[in-house]
């Protein structure tokens, strides 16, 4: 069954437009004009149940749009979207039992009360029984750690701890879908990497599907299996990591260590036919770059059995440059536009 099934769906905005001037002012006063703005452009995917997906591209490319839609905050211009099997804007009341929420830049938390105070209010919002919302608040609170903050007011809370706070109000009520919407912005490595173990065992354990948008790539390569990229509000990729590095990754280097002084042309005979390219670092060390058309266990192998090897280091191009090289680059319009041709 599917977790997510969106179709053709657009979203255009009606945008005041600004004359300038003291007179355009007063016009604007009187008589506004619009510019029409489609943020979201017929974009369609399916995210079945259980899965991390990662959602990524840059500002302005319709990331939080596409959330909104589907958590029904805004409303669709055209399309079709189904979540558990609801129209998210139309069945309000049934479908967000289903669904947790954790923008990263706003608070679903009251400010001024202590932390369990917030939770206490979010379980008759969802009207979770007292005897559930014990058993699952006890279990969040020992894997996240958050026993010594219960009575904090929120707005004494640091940053890493409020987003703990923020992924444990989103999953009271047990949701099968949790939509992440910036969750790591401005925390540090170690919360972090809390937040997302957590994610990963959760996922694991409870099936719980994961729709996640950042500007951090590394949450992408910690958690998502697959990504669906947005540029100018269309998709220009949807598939897997792997696949996304393959496409446009420059490649991979290894840096190898040799026992003794290796010539040049004695490890480019060893890797010879290969499309491989090698630089010599100092007498002892060189590093070979390889496509991704190029086999890395068929480059190793060659290397290894033709010299005395102390040291191997691979070093993988990461998601965070694959992505800007493609923004960079002009990529992405370009496969946005083949995109919209076919």
């Amino acid at each position: 069954m599917l977790a997510i099934d969106v179709k053709d769906l657009r979203k255009t905005f009606n945008v005041q437009k600004n004359r300038e001037g003291l007179s355009g002012a007063l016009k604007d006063l009187f008589k506004r004009e619009y510019n029409e703005v489609t943020a979201v452009k017929d974009i369609s995917f399916q995210i079945p149940q259980g899965e991390i997906c990662g959602y990524i591209g840059e500002n302005g490319a319709g990331k939080s749009t596409t959330i909104k839609m589907l958590t029904g905050i805004l409303v669709p211009t055209a399309g079709d979207i189904r979540v558990n099997g609801y129209v998210p804007y139309k069945d309000r009341e049934k479908f967000v039992n289903g669904i947790g929420v954790v923008f990263g830049q706003r608070s679903q938390l009251w400010w001024d009360i202590g932390v369990i105070e917030s939770f206490q209010l979010l379980r008759k919002v969802y009207r979770v029984s007292e005897q559930d919302f014990r058993k699952r608040l006890d279990e969040l609170v020992e894997r996240l750690h958050l026993g010594d903050l219960l009575n904090r007011p929120v707005r004494k809370l640091s940053l890493g701890q409020r987003m703990r706070c923020e992924l444990v109000a989103s999953l009271l009520h047990n949701p099968s879908i949790l939509f992440l919407d910036e969750p790591t912005i401005g925390l540090d490595i170690v919360v972090k990497t809390e937040i997302r173990d957590f994610l990963l065992q959760m996922n694991k354990e409870q099936g719980t599907t994961i729709l996640l948008t950042t500007h951090d790539l590394q949450d992408i390569e910690a958690l998502c299996s697959r990504v669906i990229m947005l540029d100018d509000g269309r998709i220009i990729y949807d598939g897997g990591l792997d696949e996304l590095k393959s496409r446009w990754s420059k490649g991979r280097e290894i840096q190898f260590q040799f026992a003794s002084h290796t010539p040049i042309a004695r490890l480019k005979q060893l890797t010879d036919p290969l499309e491989v390219t090698w630089t010599l670092e100092n007498d002892v060390t060189a590093k070979m770059w390889l496509p991704h058309s190029v086999s890395v266990s068929d480059a190793l192998a060659r290397v290894v059995g033709g010299a005395e090897i102390r040291d191997i280091k691979i070093f993988e191009t990461n998601t965070d440059d694959i992505v800007r090289g493609i923004y960079q680059s002009g990529s992405a319009a370009a496969e946005a536009k083949e995109t919209v041709m076919s």
